[in-house]
């Protein structure tokens, strides 16, 4: 064999050492590093999610309080008992400051088609309806504010839902001549009735105010049903 056979010799195993070890050695380190840069990606796409979840959720815990305290505004509307001693409470809080006479309140249906369609859309949207009858004295003008401020007990303005009271749809308003009164050496002045078929509205049954939530936290909140109260048939109010 001479020289030069004897180096081809050498160079060809020193070539298949290093094919060698390239095989047993750097190749599976190489797919060993590909496969540790996909778990990396994949580990900091996923911190990145949890991430922004956090930051959601942090978003969420700030913004809870002001969203509690919306549903129970909320629940001053449309409360999740009949709570018919409020309403005539509200009702005599108005009227007094219209210097209005609240002189009755009735419960039940008129029976007229404007009130049967509001208890269509009522059961529709899931809420009991409780149909009143109002009867206040005062003058026109007395009685007219009145009227727009038990419209706007619940309403919605450029500034969001304002809650003040009870929400009411009123289906009709009538007015008629009250008794004329005098005193002595006065003239006689002329009132007015106005009589309101009204509808207020309470939360379904299977359904609690807060579902169980508290002010501090939500957490194990479960739907309560509330327990009915139950309203007088007719009640006068005394100014």
């Amino acid at each position: 064999m001479t020289g030069r056979d004897r180096m081809v010799l050498i160079g060809v195993v020193v070539l298949a050492a290093i094919a060698a070890g390239w095989m047993l050695v750097v190749s599976p380190e190489r797919e060993k590093a590909n496969t540790l840069a996909a778990e990396v990606s994949t580990a900091q796409a996923a911190l990145s999610t949890a991430e922004g979840q956090l930051s959601s959720a942090r978003a969420a815990q700030a913004q809870y309080s002001a969203a509690y305290s919306a549903v129970v505004s909320l629940g001053k509307a449309v409360p999740a008992g009949q709570e018919v001693p409020s309403l005539i409470y509200e009702l005599s809080q108005a009227s007094s400051a219209r210097s209005v006479d609240f002189s009755s309140i009735v419960t039940g249906s008129s029976g007229s088609p404007s009130a049967a369609a509001g208890t269509g859309a009522v059961a529709s949207a899931g809420f009991s309806q409780m149909p009143f009858t109002f009867v206040f004295n005062g003058g026109f003008f007395q009685l007219e504010h009145l009227f727009q401020q038990l419209t706007a007990f619940a309403t919605h303005t450029s500034s969001g839902l304002q809650v003040s009271g009870r929400l009411l749809t009123i289906q009709s308003v009538k007015l008629s001549p009250a008794a004329t009164t005098s005193t002595l050496g006065k003239p006689a002045t002329q009132e007015l009735s106005g009589t309101i078929t009204a509808s207020a509205y309470v939360l379904p049954a299977s359904q609690g105010l807060t579902a169980g939530a508290t002010a501090a936290s939500p957490i194990g909140a479960a739907a309560a049903t509330p327990g009915a109260a139950t309203a007088p048939a007719i009640a006068r109010v005394t100014p």
